[in-house]
């Protein structure tokens, strides 16, 4: 029998990871498109007047086998992929596109849908409200109104451009597990913590390399190499592979991969009436358009760059001092900032390490989490699970109450896309009267734990992990009717908020207190570490913050493109990269290295014209966290309206109005500066 269709009877109904077979997937979408067709059917064949209740909600509570199929199968595409999956995933996603256009470009089913939107919203719900609008809106943004012709080629756009996307991050996974480096002379390793090279030689000896050490482009890995290895020619070698990915002359190349989903991106929307691909996705966002975008960014970047230029001179000048360096190269950058960063604050990531066992740091968030809002999370054995890392937990509300399903998985591993990222099997609803609860995921790759040692995280990793856990809030205080409208479900410009909220609580002792404890003799971190880990803290946060910027105008660069700017890819495609960094570009740049055919982000997951949101969240966090500090880390009226206005309301009504309702106003760019230390500053 197909698990997919069936109910999953195991304790919370959570996916029966253990019973799902390779082959299970297909068959299962292609029934639940099936029955997904026969139930917009019967919207459309239904006689009474189009209503709220018998079109927009009956839309809502539709294809519910193919989100099991979908939120089980793309989870594990990205987190426990394999050759045979990547197959199958280029047959799912062309389906998945055709029955998206079968309902959008429905035109029986949007005439009901604007019979609703025109009638008006009296006797809605803001919630009710904020689902009809949306409805209306995506079957507007998805052609609704187009010609048949337009249709069609809008239908060949989707479905080209889907699979792109997918190819994309096929080849950056690959091109991520081809590359090894191999070490077999001790000297080649001096710089390198002992924790480091004993990974290594366990990773070189899973691999048949006995007596030698392997480093791989995977985070634990190559950051700690990038940041310690002493040997300079080795350290490029690691970078240009690195920043290499999908743009050298091999089968694994994205770069027309990248005109492409661009050009498709433009003529998209030209056709829907856009300027511009960008046009298109803030017009759902909280900046609304490309120039305030644009203007936002230069904004913080006319506050920061002195700052960055200043820090990049130093750092120069230190590397020339050390190792009479001529030219700070970009392999270098982690090396001597982590040298100097030392010699000034008398801290490194070794120092603090011993602080961080993941365990510790994992009950550490759950502490966190109760001392904010009264939940607990009891670990539990009997939840199946895809990987055998990974780890599950139930949510208890502070009455004792289920509230979710957790999964916490830390590890990389071949089949496991890089970074971190938050994600959910299933989205919390309210369905005949039932509050459904959600199941979430927060997916990592931190330092495995090695014969010696057990996994001891840099606190970049600590702070890793409690930005995803913040997303994961916003899931697990889900409470909304519509999953479509519940927990993370905002605009991506908001969804940021929670997640960039939660790391400032890493930085606070009283926080630091409940799990930063050393994993031998199992003493507190000392108080005068802590004050160290925030001095540093605004260490190089001018170039920080110029790079997040040539992030966001890189992404900017491609997708404010026009269909008729389009003849630009023709050229150089190093072009729009060095368009937008050559203000902001302090180091030389680097032949054969490349941002974009690597850019997951805007190119393989939902950030296109988006990525300017990680800035834009940081100045309302920035903002949000003020009034943590005024009345207290942990102060309960604080926790409470963060909780019901932000990470409960999910996207019910626009993400500025939520946040003026939990900080009685707009937030302001200053908190931000002020943190950073460039407020006031020239």
């Amino acid at each position: 029998m197909n698990p997919f269709l069936s109910t999953y009877k195991i304790p919370f109904e959570t996916i029966p990871f253990s019973k799902i077979k390779n082959e299970h997937y297909l068959p299962a979408l292609k029934k639940g498109i099936e029955i997904a067709q026969s139930e917009i059917q019967q919207i459309t064949s239904n006689h009474e007047k189009p209503s709220f209740e018998n079109t927009i909600e009956a839309m809502e509570k539709s294809g519910e086998i193919i989100n099991k199929v979908t939120s089980a199968f793309f989870n594990l595409n990205s987190a426990d992929t394999n050759d045979e999956m990547q197959l199958i995933a280029q047959e799912i996603s062309p389906l998945l596109t055709a029955h998206g256009n079968d309902v959008m470009m429905n035109q029986a089913l949007f005439e009901r849908v604007k019979t609703v939107y025109d009638y008006g919203f009296k006797g809605l719900t803001q919630e009710q409200t904020t689902l009809l609008e949306k409805s209306y809106k995506s079957f507007v943004r998805n052609g609704a109104n187009l010609n048949d012709n337009d249709k069609k080629r809008l239908r060949e756009i989707d479905t080209e451009k889907a699979q792109l996307s997918l190819t994309f991050g096929e080849n950056v996974l690959k091109e991520n597990n081809e590359f090894k480096l191999i070490i077999d002379k001790e000297k080649d390793l001096i710089g390198l913590p002992e924790s480091v090279i004993e990974a290594a030689s366990i990773t070189a000896n899973n691999e048949g390399n006995d007596h030698k050490w392997m480093f791989t482009l995977d985070y634990p890995s190559y950051i700690p190499f990038m940041t310690y290895a002493e040997n300079r020619t080795l350290r490029e070698q690691m970078y240009r592979a690195f920043n290499s990915i999908g743009f050298k002359d091999n089968e694994n190349n994205n770069t027309e991969i990248v005109r492409k989903i661009v050009t498709l991106r433009a003529e998209r929307a030209k056709l829907l009436g856009y300027k511009s691909h960008a046009h298109y996705v803030l017009e759902e966002r909280m900046a609304e358009s490309p120039s305030k975008v644009m203007d936002f960014l230069n904004d913080i970047q006319s506050k920061a760059i002195s700052h960055a230029k200043k820090e990049f001179e130093e750092l120069s000048a230190y590397a020339y001092k050390l190792d009479q360096i001529e030219q700070v190269q970009k392999w270098d950058a982690m090396y001597y900032a982590e040298k100097l960063k030392k010699e000034k604050f008398a801290i490194d990531d070794e120092l603090l390490r011993p602080f961080f066992q993941l365990e510790n740091v994992i009950e550490g968030v759950f502490k966190t989490a109760e001392k904010l809002f009264g939940i607990r999370f009891n670990q539990k054995n009997d939840i199946d699970v895809y990987h055998k890392d990974v780890i599950t937990y139930e949510v208890l509300s502070p009455d004792n109450q289920h509230l979710a399903v957790f999964y916490g998985d830390f590890f990389p591993r071949p089949g496991k896309r890089q970074g971190a990222w938050m994600t959910s099997f299933r989205s919390q609803k309210i369905e005949n009267e039932t509050n459904i609860r959600p199941h979430v995921s927060i997916v990592c790759n931190f330092t495995k734990p090695t014969t010696e040692l057990p996994s001891l995280l840099s606190f970049q990793e600590v702070t890793t992990l409690f930005h995803e856990f913040g997303h994961a809030l916003h899931g697990i205080f889900a409470n909304g009717n519509y999953a479509s409208l519940s927990g993370t479900s905002v605009f991506w410009d908001f969804v940021e908020l929670p997640s960039q909220l939660l790391e400032n609580w890493c930085y606070e002792e009283e926080c630091l207190n409940l799990f930063a404890k050393h994993h031998e003799n199992k003493t507190n971190i000392p108080p005068e570490y802590i004050q160290k880990i925030k001095d540093s803290s605004n260490f190089h946060a001018g170039m920080a913050t110029i790079r997040q910027i040539g992030l966001g105008k890189i992404d900017m660069g491609w997708h404010s493109l026009t269909l008729e700017d389009i003849k630009i890819l023709d050229g150089d495609f190093l072009e729009i990269e060095n368009n937008q960094l050559k203000d902001i570009n302090l180091y030389p740049s680097v032949d054969g290295c490349c941002t974009s055919t690597s850019f997951s982000h805007i190119f393989q997951g939902g950030y296109s014209s988006g990525y300017y949101s990680y800035k834009w969240a940081e100045v309302l966090e920035a903002d949000a966290f003020e009034a943590f500090k005024d009345s207290g880390i942990f102060n309960a009226k604080i926790t409470h309206k963060f909780r019901d206005h932000i990470l409960s309301s999910g996207g019910s009504e626009h993400p500025s109005i939520l946040y003026r309702r939990f900080r009685g106003k707009d937030a302001s760019i200053d908190a931000l500066l002020k943190r950073a230390g460039l407020l006031n500053n020239k």
